[in-house]
């Protein structure tokens, strides 16, 4: 007999109930969306506005918020390619062997006198010693400070090469070293801009090295190249220098082991600072927005355990003396040490508002860049352009969908409408699978749905024509239909598993467009396979249940 059990029935009815509930947000996709990223900033530590629980209230928290991501082509948005600068990252290396050196040549200051950092072209760290004869002593003892490379095409060779003339030692990045550092670079940048994206509550972005020394970022949502240049092109290094003493100009007299940067707050101040920074924003673990004492917006920030020591033991040693947080190169407030701060954590604050509270706290939080950029291309693809995209898309599904139904209604009567209601169940656990998941939809992934809705009822019309064999046989409705699903299982299955098999390998060997495709494809099959193979018949024997048919036409 046509039977369905109700465990089956019920497991039907709420695989459907939960991918239309999850569909339902992108029914109402801009007052979810800012919902959404109401709740995401203020997880991240923003403080609350009016605004921001205003955007909470659009959506109710006990209904799903799940929401298919547009991609750039549909939404809109920024285009970037940068040139990270490698060079600036030898030379910050070299800046950190300084103290090394220093306190190395110290140890053999009786063979080559007392010693001094030149000036030296980027790239190269040059000491001058005082006893020229002391020159190989010199040399041997820098030479003891080599590493090796911690890299697979480094294997075997130091990290510095050494070498000396006359009265100057010279330091420099092996090659191997540079290549390294090189690879890392772009992998701690690549890191930090997703990192740093994803912290503003950008969805699915596109970011991917291109080349030795390229990056491709795309990120769609967001209002143009400029807003996002600003996320990302900030350096936000942060740094505690010791306070040599303050200047008037930007022309006082500076060592090469010192440095000189202007007063973020005061105009015309300049501090004169220590080269080498007591602890650095890579000790950072956490920096969150916050008020400070007289109710103004600040920035705090905590150390890591090493971080934190080193902080404790330097603020130990220097009571009553000034230190400075420099912030890209500007000097951001001088304090002086009133007593020692081991807690590993701090408060920076300075002519800041809200705005620029919350956003100087992601860039912290995110990292420094290890490296500038260089923004070699821009571009801004308009929403307006993306609306076209999406409304060119919604046409060719309705037309794709409408010429599906009125073949299947005219080619198979009642059968087809019931097929048409499995259709659109269909449509509708392709979106709710996509929420589920967080996927992206672009113009192939559309392309994809179109597709799958013309092959949607492929299963339904090998079942139906089945059924149409089994009723020349003369066995009765029931019969006919029971066979007709039992028989044509075996062909829905294999005619599906090779499709699915193609959209495996689209995604796994594909990238970007073709990938997008390959998803939608993939999920298309599955949901059209249990539309097909589950919802069609449950409707079919609800009706036959309840009008009990001597004969049917199919």
């Amino acid at each position: 007999m046509l039977q369905i059990a109700l465990w089956k029935r019920l497991g039907i009815a709420l695989v459907c109930l939960a991918g239309l509930s999850l569909a339902l947000p992108n029914l109402f996709y801009n007052r979810v969306e800012r919902h959404n990223d109401a709740a995401t900033a203020i997880e991240r530590g923003a403080m609350p506005t009016d605004a921001l629980e205003a955007d909470l209230a659009l959506w109710p928290d006990i209904l799903p918020s799940g929401l298919v991501n547009l991609g750039l082509d549909l939404r809109g948005g920024a285009h970037l390619l940068a040139e990270v600068q490698l060079g600036d990252v030898y030379e910050a290396r070299l800046d950190g062997y300084w103290p090394e050196v220093r306190d190395a040549l110290r140890e053999v200051r009786a063979e080559v006198g007392t010693i001094r950092r030149q000036d030296a072209p980027p790239g190269e760290l040059r000491v001058r010693i005082s006893r020229p004869e002391g020159l190989q002593t010199a040399i041997a003892a820098v030479r003891d400070l080599a590493q090796p490379i911690v890299s697979i095409s480094g294997v075997g060779q130091s990290d510095i090469d050494v070498r000396g003339a006359g009265d100057t030692v010279t330091v420099t990045l092996s090659e191997g070293e540079r290549a390294a550092t090189d690879d890392r670079t772009m992998q701690q940048s690549l890191e930090i801009i997703r990192r740093r994206v994803d912290e503003a509550g950008t969805r699915e972005p596109t970011i991917q090295r291109q080349g030795s020394d390229r990056i491709l970022i795309q990120v769609p949502g967001i209002g143009s190249a400029q807003e996002l240049k600003e996320l990302i092109g900030t350096t936000a290094r942060l740094t505690f220098h010791p306070v040599v003493t303050r200047a008037a100009s930007a022309d006082a007299d500076v060592d090469p082991d010192q440095l000189l940067h202007p007063s973020m707050d005061e105009d015309g101040t300049f501090y004169l600072l220590e080269r080498t920074p007591v602890v650095t924003g890579d000790d950072l673990v956490d920096s969150q927005p916050a008020f400070d004492q007289n109710g103004l917006p600040a920035v705090t920030f905590r150390f890591n355990p090493a971080g934190a020591r080193a902080f404790g033991e330097y603020t130990s040693q220097n009571v009553g003396a000034p230190f400075a947080i420099v912030l890209d190169e500007e000097v951001v407030t001088a304090p002086v040490i009133r007593q020692a701060i081991t807690g590993g954590s701090g408060q920076i604050t300075g002519n800041f508002d809200v705005e620029e509270a919350n956003r100087l706290s992601i860039l912290l939080r995110a990292g420094a860049l290890p490296a500038e950029m260089t923004f070699l291309e821009e571009r801004t693809i308009g929403p307006e352009l993306g609306q076209d995209s999406i409304d060119a898309g919604q046409v060719a599904s309705l037309v794709a969908m409408a010429a599906v139904v009125v073949f299947m209604v005219a080619a198979y009567g009642l059968f087809g409408i019931f097929a048409t209601i499995a259709l659109g169940m269909n449509v509708a656990l392709i979106f709710g699978v996509l929420s589920l998941i967080g996927g992206t939809l672009t113009l192939p992934g559309i392309a994809g749905i179109v597709l799958t809705i013309g092959m949607a009822v492929d299963a339904n019309v090998l079942v139906f024509e089945r059924i149409r064999e089994e009723l020349k046989t003369a066995r009765g409705p029931a019969r006919a239909i029971e066979l007709g699903y039992e028989r044509a299982l075996s062909a829905i299955v294999d005619a599906n598993i090779t499709t699915f098999i193609i959209a495996v390998i689209l995604f796994t060997l594909g990238s970007g467009p073709v990938r997008g495709f390959a998803v939608t494809l993939g999920i298309g099959i599955l949901t059209s396979v249990f539309t097909a193979i589950f919802v069609t018949r449950l409707l079919i024997v609800l009706w036959f249940e309840r009008r009990r048919p001597k004969t049917i036409e199919v």
